[in-house]
């Protein structure tokens, strides 16, 4: 099954959470907390822990999420975990990864597999979809 959506993000919060030991890149790590809104046949919210090694300024690097979703999908209620990462250099975005963790469907969603992906339109709506089956 898939079910599409958009989302907006309510909140985005740095954390002082670092690498330790400290290890000097190119690209500085950090940790950042999120929260997101989802409308449509994706509908609910999401608390997110956000890694990125990203520059600011030329919008080059790369992010990791981990999510945890309550709300609904076609209808069904529940609760699960998704895994995203991403990288860009610029204006791009590639080596796309995209998946909803075995195991942590609760509701209406438990037994949720599958996987999805998120773009972003021209305009700046971002959407969401999630190809999925239930055990």
């Amino acid at each position: 099954m898939r079910a599409t959506g958009t989302f907006s993000v309510k909140s985005f919060t740095p954390t002082d959470i670092t690498p330790d030991p400290a290890v000097a890149t190119g690209l500085p790590v950090g940790l950042s907390k999120m929260e997101k809104q989802f409308e449509g046949e994706v509908a609910g919210r999401s608390a997110t822990l956000f890694t990125a090694a990203f520059d600011q300024e030329q919008g080059i690097g790369t992010y990791l999420a981990m999510e945890s979703f309550e709300g609904t999908l076609n209808g069904q209620a529940g609760a699960f975990n998704f895994v995203h990462a991403a990288s860009t250099t610029g204006t791009d975005r590639s080596d796309g990864f995209f998946a909803i963790v075995p195991g942590s469907g609760t509701g209406a969603l438990t037994g949720i597999t599958g996987k999805g992906d998120i773009a972003i339109d021209a305009d700046g709506t971002h959407r969401i979809w999630f190809d999925y089956e239930l055990a």
